[in-house]
């Protein structure tokens, strides 16, 4: 099934559709899954707002999130539910792991620059 730019009433329908976790139990482990939409937002917001940055963690719950609903999706997703002020934390995040895709129907990821600050932090990771 093909999908035009992600809404409330399809949202649902389309990270099922993406959604490849072949060990998966159930439908809690999908919203767990999806869950970590929350807390990448949480974290990034919590940057924003403290300049508090969990690189690692956020990190991690991207990775995760990437294994399960694949490039696209994945930043389908976080672009789609993460608000667009955070859109330049997320996009350096997305860029440093090599996973945006070119284009998405939900932004235009060429007028998203990313974060010069957290990009910074990221290459210095070691």
């Amino acid at each position: 099934m093909k999908f035009g730019p992600l809404n409330d009433e399809n949202f649902i329908m389309y990270a099922m559709q993406a959604y490849d976790n072949p060990v998966c139990k159930g439908i809690n482990e999908f919203n767990d899954d999806l869950t970590r939409v929350k807390y990448i937002k949480r974290l990034l917001n919590r940057y924003d707002k403290k300049k508090d940055l969990k690189e690692r963690l956020i990190l991690n719950h991207i990775i995760l999130l990437n294994n399960v609903f694949g490039n696209e999706a994945c930043s389908r997703i976080l672009f789609f539910k993460v608000c667009p002020k955070l859109h330049p934390y997320l996009k350096s995040f997305l860029d440093y792991l090599q996973i945006i895709p070119k284009t998405i129907p939900e932004v235009d990821l060429t007028k998203i620059v990313s974060d010069h600050r957290v990009t910074t932090i990221l290459n210095n990771l070691k």
